[in-house]
C-alpha cells in the first residue's frame, strides 16, 4: 500500500443559500482526509451533511473557501471541469442505488467506464472482476430488477469501484436496507477500507458511524473536531 497523502483539503469552506432570508449552509468548515481513511459525518437532518457531500463531490461549488482533491485546487471550476474530475476521481453510493432496472448487473457496473471512454472488451473485463470482489459473479446477466436490496447496493458500489476513484462518498447507503442486507453491505465497505480506498460516510445511524475511523459531528453548518471511531 502507498504511504498516505492528502485526498481531502478544505479550508474555510461556506455554502449559502439565496432567499429570504439567506441560508448560510457551511460554516468555515476546515479538515483534511488522508488516503485509506474512513470517515463518518453524522448530524441532524438540516445540519449541512449533505451541503458538505455535494460540495466534496463536486456537484456544487462552495460560496468561499478553498477545496483541494488530490492536490488540485477544485473549488473554483466551472461546471465542465468539475464534471471531467468528478467522472474520474469521485464514486457516489446513494441510498436510492440509481440503478437501470431493465439493465443487467454487467450493463450498470460498465456504465461507469463509458463515461471514461474505456473499449469495451475492457469494460467487460473490469466490471466482471469488480462484480466478483463485491460477490455478484452468479448474477452478473442478472436484471437489476431481480435483485434484493442488499444486492442493488453491492451493484452500485461495484459501478463506482470500477472506475477506480481517489474518493468514494456514500450518502445514508444503508437507508433502505434491512439489517441483514445493512451488515452485508457495511461489511463491503468494511473490505473496502482494508484494501485502501478512501471513503466519506454520511449517516444517521450511530451503529452505521461506529464502522468508521473517524467521525466528524455536523450542527447547524459547523463541523466538530473528529473523534475516533472504529470497532471496540
Amino acid at each position: 500500500m502507498n504511504p498516505p497523502h492528502a485526498v481531502v483539503e478544505v479550508e474555510g469552506l461556506r455554502k449559502d443559500y439565496t432567499g429570504e432570508p439567506p441560508i448560510r449552509a457551511l460554516r468555515e468548515v476546515s479538515f483534511t482526509i488522508v488516503s485509506n481513511d474512513f470517515v463518518a459525518v453524522t448530524g441532524p437532518s438540516g445540519s449541512g451533511k449533505t451541503t458538505l457531500l455535494a460540495l466534496l463531490g463536486l456537484l456544487d461549488e462552495p460560496t468561499a473557501g478553498e477545496y483541494r482533491l488530490d492536490g488540485q485546487d477544485v473549488s473554483g471550476l466551472n461546471d465542465r471541469r468539475r464534471a471531467a474530475i468528478r467522472a474520474h476521481k469521485v464514486g457516489f453510493v446513494f441510498q436510492a442505488f440509481h440503478l437501470i432496472d431493465y439493465r443487467t448487473v454487467l450493463e450498470n457496473v460498465q456504465l461507469g467506464l463509458m463515461y471514461q471512454g474505456v473499449r469495451r472488451p475492457q469494460r467487460i473485463s473490469r466490471s466482471l472482476e469488480v462484480i466478483d470482489h463485491v460477490g455478484l459473479r452468479h448474477r452478473a446477466q442478472a436484471p437489476c430488477s431481480t435483485l434484493s436490496g442488499g444486492e442493488r447496493q453491492r451493484v452500485a458500489i461495484a459501478r463506482v469501484l470500477v472506475r477506480e476513484p481517489s474518493l468514494i462518498l456514500c450518502d445514508e447507503p444503508t437507508g433502505n436496507l434491512d439489517s441483514s442486507n445493512t451488515d452485508q453491505v457495511l461489511m463491503l465497505l468494511d473490505q473496502l477500507h482494508s484494501d485502501g480506498m478512501t471513503i466519506v460516510l454520511i449517516t444517521h445511524d450511530p451503529a452505521v458511524a461506529h464502522r468508521a475511523n473517524r467521525r466528524f459531528e455536523m450542527t447547524d453548518g459547523r463541523l466538530s473536531e473528529p473523534v475516533r471511531a472504529g470497532h471496540d
